[in-house]
C-alpha cells in the first residue's frame, strides 16, 4: 500500500520505520510537518492508503484525519497522554513503559488504540531509550497496526478506546530544575537524562545560564553544588551524596551550541583535573581478541577524539592478540565529523579540514593493519564518515536494527573522504557504489548485507549482538588457517597499493573536500549551520517527498 509518513523530522525512529516498511513492499513518501496547508497538499498529491505519524509536535489537521486513516506513534502506554511522555517516565523512575499506535482524532492522544507494546526501562538518557527500546517497540506496534488495516476497512476489526489518563502539558523547565542543595545523585541524573538530548536542563555555570546534557555518576564528593574539577572534557559537580560528571553544555549567550562542557566554559581550565579522559574510549581483551570501544556523544568524532582513538588503536595493535574488534558505542558506531565543534571553531573551514585529516589518519591505520584481522561491530547506527570508517576493517558485522546513512550529500553536497572511493567499490562494485552515494536515503542492516556493505547481521539487542560478536571473533582467532588468512589479506593490500596507492585516493578525496570547505559554493557551511542550530524545516527534500517530483502522478490503479 501507499503510506505517507508525516513527521517533524527524519529522526532515528522515522528512518527505521521508513526502512522497515519499504522492505515490506510498501510505497513510502515523507512530508515534514511544516503547517496544515503543506500537509493537506501532500495528502492530495500522494493519496495514501494510510498516514503514519512517528514523530509529531502538532496535531494532524482535521481535514486529513477525517478522510484518511491516520495513526500516531505515541511514546507511552495505552491511555497515556501528553508531549513529554518519556521524559516524565524517566523522572518518575518507571520500571516499565510502552509505545502506542493510536488513531488521530480531535482530542490529543485520545483516539482508539490500534496496537501497543511494552518494554523494560533502564537507567539511561532519554535519547538512548528512544533510539533503542522505544524504536523497537514502535516498529513492532506499527507492523501490527498496518496488518490490521485491511480488516478495519472491511469492518471485521475495530480499535478499542483505552482508559484515558489526564492530558499532561509539555514538561516545563521549572519541573526539570535541579536543586543542588537537596537533590541526590540519582535525582540529578534522572533530571538530566530525562532532558537529553532535548531540551536539556536549564542551569547556571560560572555565573552564566546554560543547558546541561550528558551526565553520569562520578566518584567524588564535596559541598552540594560545588564544581569539583574536570574529568576530560566534562565538569564534575557535587550532589548531596556524591557527584555527577556533566559532559556537554549549551550556553545561552554567544554561539548557543551544544559543546563539551570545558569547551563551552573556558573558565573550567582553572579547575583541577580529576580524570585524564572522558572514559569514551575503552579497551579490553577476551583471549586472543582485543575489543576497542569508542562511545562518543551522539557518535560525533572531533579532531582530538580521532587522534585519541588512533593512539588507542596503535596500542591495541601492539598487544599479542589476533583479532581487533572496533565496537563503537551502544547507540552509535560513529557519525563522522563533529559538526558542533566545527561550527564553534574560529575558522570552521580550517577545523573541518583538521577533522577530516584526523579521520583519514585513523582509517589509514586500520586499512594498513597487517598484524591482526579487524572487525567493525556496529551495534549502533552509523552515518557519513562513520559508516565508511567501518569499511576500513576486514569484516563488518551489524546488529539487526542498525540504520546506516552511507552518504555525505545531505550535508550540503559534501564529497566525503575516509577512503570511501577505495573501500566502497571493492565491496559493492563501482556502479552500486555510485548508486549508494547518490541515493541519500537510510539503509537497514538487511539491505546492507544484501549489497555487501556489511558481511553479516545478527542480534536483536545490543547485548545479544556483542555476545555473538565475541563468539564469531573467537572463531576467527582460533581458525587453523588464521596465518594463511592474514597472509592473504596482506598480499591483497600490497596488490591494491601497487595498483593505486592509498595516498592517491586520499589526495583526490581531499581535493574535493577543500572545495567544499574553502570554495565559492557555501552549501556545506549553510547545511552545517542549520543542522547544528536545529533550524526548523521549511520544505521536505525531494528524495523523501516523491509526490513532489515534477510529473509525479498517482498510479491509475489507485
Amino acid at each position: 500500500m501507499r503510506i505517507l509518513l508525516i513527521s517533524h523530522a527524519f529522526n532515528s525512529l522515522t528512518q527505521r520505520l521508513y526502512v522497515e516498511l519499504t522492505a515490506m513492499g510498501h510505497e513510502l513518501a515523507l512530508e515534514f510537518d511544516i503547517n496544515d496547508s503543506v500537509t493537506v497538499e501532500a495528502v492530495e498529491l500522494f493519496r495514501p492508503d494510510l498516514i503514519l505519524a512517528p514523530y509529531l509536535r502538532r496535531a494532524i489537521p482535521e481535514a486529513v484525519w477525517r478522510r484518511y486513516p491516520c495513526l500516531v506513534v505515541h511514546p507511552g502506554p495505552a491511555g497515556d497522554r501528553g508531549p513529554s511522555a518519556l521524559d516524565r517516565a524517566i523522572l518518575r523512575g518507571e520500571a516499565a513503559w510502552g509505545v502506542t499506535v493510536l488513531q488521530a482524532e480531535a482530542e490529543m492522544d485520545a483516539g482508539p488504540v490500534w496496537a501497543a507494546e511494552t518494554f523494560a526501562m533502564r537507567p539511561a538518557a532519554k535519547s538512548s531509550l528512544y533510539r533503542n527500546e522505544v524504536t523497537e517497540a514502535a516498529v513492532r506496534a506499527a507492523r501490527t497496526a498496518i496488518e490490521r488495516l485491511p480488516d478495519y476497512l472491511a469492518g471485521r476489526w475495530r480499535p478499542q478506546r483505552p482508559l484515558l489518563q489526564p492530558l499532561l502539558p509539555l514538561l516545563a523547565q521549572a519541573e526539570r530544575a535541579i536543586d543542588w542543595q537537596h537533590d541526590d545523585t540519582a535525582t540529578v541524573l534522572g533530571k538530566i537524562r530525562a532532558a537529553d538530548g532535548f531540551p536539556g536542563v536549564s542551569d547556571e555555570l560560572f555565573g552564566q545560564p546554560c543547558q546541561l546534557y550528558d551526565a553520569r555518576e562520578f566518584a567524588a564528593g564535596g559541598r552540594p553544588g560545588e564544581l569539583l574539577g574536570r574529568a576530560g572534557q566534562g565538569l564534575v559537580r557535587a550532589t548531596v551524596d556524591g557527584a555527577v560528571r556533566i559532559g556537554h553544555c549549551k550556553r545561552r549567550d554567544g554561539l548557543a551550541i551544544k559543546l563539551p562542557a570545558t569547551q563551552a566554559f573556558p573558565e573550567a581550565a582553572a579547575l583541577p583535573a580529576l580524570a585524564a579522559d572522558d572514559g569514551a574510549i575503552r579497551y579490553w581483551e577476551v583471549g586472543a581478541i582485543g575489543i576497542l570501544e569508542f562511545d562518543f556523544y551522539n557518535g560525533a568524532m572531533a579532531t582530538a577524539d580521532c587522534q585519541a582513538l588512533l593512539a588507542a588503536y596503535r596500542a591495541a595493535q601492539a598487544r599479542p592478540t589476533r583479532v581487533i574488534v572496533l565496537a563503537g558505542g551502544a547507540d552509535f558506531f560513529s557519525n563522522g565529523l563533529d559538526l558542533n565543534r566545527i561550527e564553534a571553531a574560529a575558522s570552521p573551514a580550517d577545523e573541518s579540514m583538521r577533522n577530516i585529516e584526523a579521520m583519514d589518519d585513523l582509517c589509514h591505520a586500520i586499512i594498513e593493519t597487517g598484524s591482526h584481522l579487524t572487525v567493525a561491530a556496529l551495534r549502533g547506527n552509523a552515518g557519513a564518515g562513520g559508516a565508511f570508517l567501518a569499511l576500513a576493517a576486514d569484516r563488518v558485522w551489524a546488529r539487526d536494527g542498525v540504520i546506516l546513512n552511507p552518504h555525505y550529500k545531505n550535508m550540503g553536497n559534501l564529497y566525503g573522504s575516509e577512503y570511501w572511493t577505495y573501500l566502497l567499490p571493492r565491496r559493492v562494485g563501482a556502479d552500486q557504489a555510485q548508486a549508494i552515494m547518490r541515493r541519500r536515503l537510510p539503509m537497514g542492516a538487511a539491505e546492507a548485507r544484501a549489497l555487501g556493505f556489511v558481511d553479516a547481521q545478527f542480534g536483536g539487542t545490543g547485548v545479544e549482538f556483542i555476545d555473538r560478536v565475541l563468539q564469531e571473533a573467537a572463531g576467527l582467532a582460533a581458525a587453523p588457517d588464521f596465518a594463511a588468512r592474514l597472509a592473504l589479506k596482506c598480499a591483497r593490500r600490497a596488490a591494491d597499493e601497487a595498483a593505486r596507492p592509498l595516498a592517491d585516493y586520499r589526495a583526490e578525496e581531499l581535493g574535493h573536500m577543500r572545495r567544499n570547505f574553502y570554495g565559492f559554493d557555501p552549501s556545506y557551511h549553510v547545511a552545517r549551520h542549520h543542522f547544528v542550530h536545529k533550524t526548523p524545516h521549511s520544505w521536505t527534500p525531494r528524495h523523501l517527498a516523491a509526490h513532489r517530483e515534477l510529473g509525479w502522478r498517482v498510479p491509475e490503479t489507485a
